[in-house]
């Protein structure tokens, strides 16, 4: 059985056709130059708010406010800080190797291709790589440009091996897992009033769910009503993890 993965068919389409498109000097990149790529798209993004979120919120939620004394308190800052740290780690390290295991799945992808017994094999794996809503519009000789340009493609270029990129996007997944903790229990930092603490507290998890849907939603054109599911799903997802004890 051959396992396959559409990430550097992808890139072979996109070369192919950048290079159908754009004329070759404008399109070949300047020496020790790279793509320039997002570190993280905005699903990423989103999905690591709203697991900080959801994490921290579990902490707040669960407090007694009304009997809730300064050691209370101070118990829950350390466990909601503390959590948040040790999972942006954690995602972290996933997220890298995520990465090295979905390169290492593409450059053995390639490999199939290239040492397929006959093009007819090629053409098959390459089509059973690609996205299904892509194929339709491909012809067998837009396969053949796809293989031939997989022969000539180094293995560096898909090398499992983790770049600067790459180590940059897993400092911002921690930094996100983490960061948007400090928003949420800082009302517990600045008021004394625990009460008053916990509203604020949740006020400011909504307002960060509402926006953190509301970006993710400008990539669909529905910023607002992505941003009221967010606020629902959060919700939601808080309700889960307490009920469960978590």
């Amino acid at each position: 059985m051959i396992l396959v993965n559409a990430s550097s068919l992808a890139l072979a389409v996109q070369k192919m056709t950048d290079r159908h498109v754009v004329p070759e000097s404008e399109a070949r990149p300047e020496a020790g130059t790279e793509p320039r790529r997002r570190l993280l798209d905005p699903v990423d993004r989103a999905s690591e708010i709203l697991f900080g979120l959801i994490m921290v919120l579990t902490f707040t939620v669960s407090l007694n406010a009304v009997e809730a004394g300064r050691p209370d308190v101070r118990a829950m800052l350390i466990g909601a800080l503390g959590c948040n740290f040790a999972w942006g780690i954690i995602d972290a390290v996933m997220f890298l190797m995520g990465i090295k295991g979905e390169r290492s799945l593409a450059l053995r992808t390639v490999r199939a291709i290239r040492e397929a017994p006959t093009v007819g094999v090629a053409h098959a794996i390459i089509a059973d790589a690609l996205p299904g809503i892509v194929l339709p519009a491909l012809s067998v000789l837009d396969l053949e440009r796809i293989r031939l340009h997989l022969l000539q493609t180094s293995d560096l270029v898909i090398e499992p091996r983790l770049s600067r990129q790459d180590y940059l996007g897993a400092i911002c997944i921690f930094m996100l897992v983490f960061f948007c903790t400090l928003p949420v229990v800082v009302p517990f930092m600045l008021l004394q009033d625990a009460s008053l603490a916990l509203r604020a507290s949740n006020v400011v998890a909504v307002l960060m769910l509402f926006l953190t849907g509301y970006t993710f939603g400008k990539q669909s054109g529905r910023p607002w009503r992505v941003g009221f599911l967010m606020v629902a799903i959060g919700l939601l997802l808080i309700a889960v993890a307490v009920v469960l004890g978590g």
